[in-house]
């Protein structure tokens, strides 16, 4: 039943960072200017290389950021439930260095393509600076995660001094 998925997703909404200043009118707005898309275990959900054309949250499921590194591939995060993934290639429009890719079964998604993101940021500007924000807290999440890891290598090369 389509209006099922769509009062999960309203209740999903109701609890994530993201919709914490929005109504339910606001959220269910959000929700008119998005997809539910689905993945299987170790989909590529988006690629390196490619730009992004779509934001994602994570309803159900996880997602894994992998780099390829001298024929190596690092995991260098992890969005879980709640989570934004495909935020830094979709706004600043350059190609993905990062392969996103689902973790479980079932994986969904909400997406949002750049053209319903266009339009919501004209239509109802309130909800494109909620997504925003929520943006550059998953960047800085990201960020933060990153150079711990980053810090905890050099210390081990290093032996605790920094060069």
């Amino acid at each position: 039943m389509p209006g099922e998925h769509n009062i999960n997703l309203t209740d999903f909404l109701t609890h994530q960072y993201l919709c914490e200043a929005m109504t339910a009118r606001e959220i269910q707005t959000l929700l008119d200017f998005t997809e539910e898309v689905k993945f299987k275990k170790n989909a590529i959900i988006a690629d390196i290389g490619e730009v992004g054309e779509a934001l994602y949250f994570v309803v159900e499921g996880e997602a894994a950021l992998l780099l390829e590194a001298e024929g190596a591939t690092v995991e260098i995060g992890r969005a879980k439930k709640g989570g934004m993934i495909g935020s830094m290639s979709f706004f600043d429009r350059q190609p993905r260095s990062v392969r996103i890719v689902s973790l479980a079964d079932n994986t969904r998604l909400i997406r949002l393509s750049r053209v319903m993101y266009r339009r919501l940021r004209v239509e109802h500007p309130f909800i494109a600076v909620n997504l925003l924000e929520d943006a550059v807290v998953s960047l800085d999440a990201l960020f933060r995660s990153v150079s711990q890891d980053v810090a905890q290598f050099s210390r081990y090369v290093y032996g605790g001094k920094f060069r």
